[in-house]
């Protein structure tokens, strides 16, 4: 009898569907390696079917300053994933910091006031209302959980351990497929002084990038520790530290942020044009738009600011038309960004309707030879047909992306 012979396997080869996720998601997340990850592995976990029984899918929990990318993460993932950002049913805790605001997320009991006029916030028909025969999954964003009362606090433990939620009208709500996630930022106060040099004479330029990323994750993890107790600790699958975004990285997201704006433009009725900026007129939406407070907050605003505004009244004053190129520059002298016209009716940045019909008939095959849809966000990319002048990549439209049903 020949001996059976051993085959050595990789563990941590991903399936195609995992790995256009992550691609998907390092298009629209930039500097933070461990929340992507943290998401991938969720989803190669579901789509494995490898899921706990009676819990939900995962519990993440993200600490960091704010402009990190804690909430813009979840929004990215849902709108790779279900084709919409605004598939995430988020729960901002601001709102529920006293006990009797409560009724606004789970509803009122019979035979309290208002009763029949407050609709809860969660329930399975939301939580389903994405769902699709390929992926029949969904998110559940907690924002700013420190701020959350005692009330939302006893429920929120029982989802996370338990993924089910009774409302007040008695109805169950299953969270086994639901991914809860949960932001805080506990720890930022320290974080920016750390990364601002502090007190000392020691600045950021001076210190060793892995040594200041330590200090970083240890300061939130140490500041949630002191804040949350332990049975909600206990209760996370994986906490993850979002570290403020480098210079090197805000220039990575000016270039999606801009290419987004490019995107908002084609997708406008009134006209469509193309716009390319000079490294000049970057450089002053650099300086305009970075702050270590405020992270890549800042940078959307001084685009909105200085780009979106100034696109709108070309738009609204007929000064701009279909096929335009529009060239965006810095001038030294007067001090402010110049639009100039740098074609007329020489581009036509209008993809061809095929595209979009062609987006339902992409399909991925998976590991075991069984096809499967791909995400739609990633087929309706794929079917895109090339813009006829060179521009950054740009993410598909959400008005184009449609659930698969």
């Amino acid at each position: 009898m020949r001996a059976s012979q051993r085959r050595s396997l990789d563990p941590t080869l991903r399936s195609i569907e995992s790995q256009e996720f992550e691609n998907s998601l390092r298009e629209k997340i930039v500097g933070q390696e461990e929340g992507i990850h943290a998401l991938v592995d969720l989803y190669q976990v579901f789509c494995a079917g490898m899921c706990p029984s009676g819990r939900p899918v995962g519990n993440l929990l993200f600490l960091g300053p704010t402009g990190s990318g804690k909430t813009r993460i979840v929004e990215a993932g849902a709108e790779i994933l279900f084709g919409d950002l605004r598939a995430v049913i988020k729960v901002d805790c601001a709102e529920f910091q006293h006990s009797h605001e409560i009724a606004k997320l789970i509803g009122s009991p019979p035979g309290y006031l208002g009763h029949r006029e407050t609709h809860p916030l969660i329930t399975q028909e939301e939580l389903e209302k994405y769902h699709t025969e390929q992926l029949k999954l969904s998110f559940l964003l907690f924002d700013e959980i420190e701020k959350a009362s005692n009330s939302l606090w006893q429920l929120l433990l029982a989802m996370l351990d338990k993924a089910t939620l009774t409302l007040g009208d008695n109805r169950r709500v299953d969270l086994s497929q639901v991914v809860i996630f949960m932001t805080s930022n506990l720890g930022g106060g320290e974080i920016t002084e750390l990364m601002s040099g502090g007190m000392g004479f020691v600045q950021p330029v001076d210190k060793r990038a892995d040594t200041l990323d330590g200090k970083v994750t240890r300061t939130a993890q140490e500041a949630a520790r002191r804040k949350f107790s332990p049975e909600f600790m206990n209760r996370l699958d994986k906490v993850v530290v979002f570290h403020p975004l480098r210079p090197v990285q805000l220039e990575q997201i000016l270039e999606i942020e801009l290419s987004m704006v490019q995107r908002r433009v084609l997708d406008t009725a009134k006209g469509q044009f193309l716009f390319r900026v000079t490294p000049t007129a970057r450089n002053f939406l650099l300086r305009e738009g970075t702050d270590l407070k405020y992270g890549a907050r800042h940078l959307k605003r001084a685009i909105e600011r200085h780009i979106v505004y100034p696109l709108a009244n070309l738009l609204a004053t007929s000064q701009v038309h279909l096929g335009d190129l529009l060239c965006i520059d810095w001038d030294e002298r007067e001090q402010r960004l110049v639009f100039d016209k740098e074609g007329e009716g020489a581009v036509l940045p209008v993809a061809p309707p095929a595209a979009a019909a062609a987006a339902g008939a992409q399909s991925a095959k998976a590991t075991g030879g069984k096809p499967a849809e791909a995400p739609p966000a990633i087929a309706a990319r794929k079917a895109k047909a090339p813009i006829t002048v060179p521009l950054s990549p740009l993410p598909a439209p959400a008005s184009r992306r449609k659930n698969e049903s």
